[in-house]
Formats: structure tokens, C-alpha cells, sequence
């Protein structure tokens, strides 16, 4: 019988390694298509924000007004972004996504399902919901840790893992 301290820990690692090697692989697969996986990820929340203020995207994502300015330059010297005046407050740049973002974009939906596809090739759709099942029920528990307050820059969308049923708590042996 595995002792439980050590599943846990491994648990913790095998979640943590296959996070950081998702993101390794996820940033050489988008490498032929010439954006990085930050700028993608700029890209698709502007998207659905579209004319967002500056400032209110950098701490939307948690990230530095400096380093969201740079990502936004990178997007903007590739066609997909626009910086606007607002119209009521000059001192505000507001961020669209082009037309060209739009098409790049159903491009990249359409790369990063492949890619999931082969993420989860060899697994059966049971395993999975499982999988998903038990890492939703991880995360309403870390909310819970932090009275529900997400990070900034997080929404609470559990669209991408619906279970059918609220997840059960594990049983601990006695």
C-alpha cells in the first residue's frame, strides 16, 4: 500500500510536471504560427474583452503595466491589435483585436485542438472525466482555502471541466 503523505506529494509534482510540460510543448507547437504563448494569451482575453483600457487589462492578467505594454507593442507590430484613444479620457489607450486577429485566431482554436487531441490521445473518455472531475473538485476546494476570492486576472469558468454531478469528497481511510 502506497503510503498517503507520499501519494499526496507525488500527486502535487505529477500535476505540477504535466502543467509545466503542457505550456513547454504548447509553446513549440505555436512556434511555426510566429507567437508566443503570452502574446496568445493577451491576444485571446482581449478578445473577449474587446477595448479594454490599457491599464485595466495589465491588472485584469495580474501582469505589470510595463510587460502587458510590451506584450500589446508585440501584437500591435503584428496587425493584431489596435491601441485607441477613449473618447471621454484621452490619457486612456484602449485595446481592439483587428480583423486579422479574428482569422488568426479561429487558426489557432483550431491548432490548439489538435494539440489537446494529442494530449489526451490513448485515454478513454471516462478516464478523462474523471480527471477532470477530481481537478475541478481540487480547485473549488482551493477557493475555499481563500474564501472564494480568485487571483486577480482569474474568472471562476468551470466551462471547460462540467461534471455531471457535484464532485465527491475523497474518503480517507481510517
Amino acid at each position: 500500500m502506497v503510503d498517503q503523505t507520499d501519494w499526496d506529494l507525488r500527486l502535487g509534482y505529477l500535476i505540477h510536471d504535466v502543467s509545466r510540460l503542457r505550456r513547454m510543448m504548447f509553446d513549440r507547437a505555436l512556434s511555426p504560427l510566429g507567437i508566443t504563448r503570452s502574446q496568445w494569451w493577451v491576444l485571446a482575453f482581449i478578445s473577449r474583452k474587446d477595448g479594454l483600457p490599457q491599464t485595466q487589462l495589465a491588472n485584469e492578467l495580474d501582469v505589470g503595466k510595463v510587460a502587458v505594454g510590451a506584450l500589446i507593442d508585440r501584437l500591435e507590430s503584428s496587425g493584431f491589435v489596435i491601441r485607441q484613444a477613449d473618447p471621454v479620457d484621452r490619457r486612456i489607450k484602449r485595446v481592439y483585436v483587428t480583423k486579422q486577429a479574428k482569422g488568426f485566431l479561429e487558426k489557432l482554436r483550431k491548432e490548439t485542438d489538435k494539440f489537446n487531441a494529442k494530449i489526451v490521445d490513448g485515454i478513454d473518455r471516462e478516464q478523462l472525466d474523471s480527471a477532470s472531475h477530481a481537478l475541478l473538485a481540487m480547485k473549488h476546494n482551493l477557493l475555499a482555502m481563500s474564501d472564494g476570492k480568485l487571483p486577480k486576472g482569474e474568472t471562476q469558468n468551470d466551462s471547460d471541466v462540467t461534471p455531471r454531478s457535484k464532485p465527491k469528497k475523497r474518503r480517507r481511510a481510517a
